[in-house]
């Protein structure tokens, strides 16, 4: 349970990175040689194209075999706001390693990267993550959907969005031209507030961490019903 004044819950630095590598449809590797921008991924994330290893391992070889070359190598991701907001680009992601042999041109399927580290960049926060955090972290359960339930809630629950700000700190909320849906994950949504000049994320949080997608109707019916309840409450006091 949180408590009064704390922080709402949020992803770790690893779950926000295994998250975005889970729902990317495109990239940019980088190497000595190339920039190649990889894009229509056909599959659900990193992991089906990209196998990470630690950069400790040495490549097998046999005494007629030599040892593949090694490419050092740099995979960039762009986290971007399927929603309609001010400054779209919600992170990037940079994994950085060697890859076990050279990509050809426009396919990375099957790629060995020896990793070193991946580093994720956002407005407020840059940390830098290992393998072994990243592989022990779990992927967002709404990562693959979050975009489709985002445009859903803009283009057809515009009097939900308009109740959820009620759940702000009345501060935040003053002056507010504008409340668009960011992000959603399995601790809550995330508001971007647009004022005159500027804006402000905020995050509501679910009364109770989502461990599977079909519970988000539940979790955003309880946030409707507690945003109606602080209404309620608040015309009692005026009219007192």
């Amino acid at each position: 349970m949180r408590t009064l004044n704390s922080p709402p819950a949020q992803p770790t630095h690893a779950e926000r990175i295994r998250t975005i590598l889970a729902s990317a449809q495109s990239m940019t590797l980088i190497t000595d040689e190339s920039r190649t921008e990889v894009s229509r991924l056909n599959g659900p994330g990193l992991t089906q194209h990209i196998h990470l290893h630690p950069l400790t391992d040495e490549p097998e070889s046999g005494p007629h075999h030599a040892a593949p070359r090694q490419v050092p190598a740099t995979l960039e991701f762009t986290d971007i706001a399927p929603t309609a907001v001010r400054d779209r680009v919600r992170a990037r992601v940079t994994v950085m390693g060697r890859l076990a042999s050279p990509p050809r041109p426009g396919s990375v399927n099957g790629q060995c990267l020896r990793f070193a580290r991946a580093v994720l960049d956002t407005t407020t926060t840059k940390a830098s993550v290992g393998l072994a955090d990243l592989m022990s972290a779990t992927a967002d359960p709404l990562a693959t959907c979050e975009a489709a339930m985002l445009t859903h809630l803009v283009d057809d629950h515009h009097d939900l969005v308009r109740l959820l700000i009620r759940l702000v700190e009345p501060r935040l909320a003053q002056g507010t031209q504008r409340a668009v849906p960011l992000a959603l994950d399995r601790y809550g949504v995330t508001l971007r507030l647009e004022y005159t000049r500027g804006h402000h994320d905020v995050r509501i949080p679910f009364p109770t961490q989502l461990t599977d997608v079909d519970q988000f109707g539940l979790q955003i019916h309880a946030l409707e019903a507690a945003a109606r309840r602080r209404s309620h409450r608040s015309r009692l006091l005026s009219d007192s």
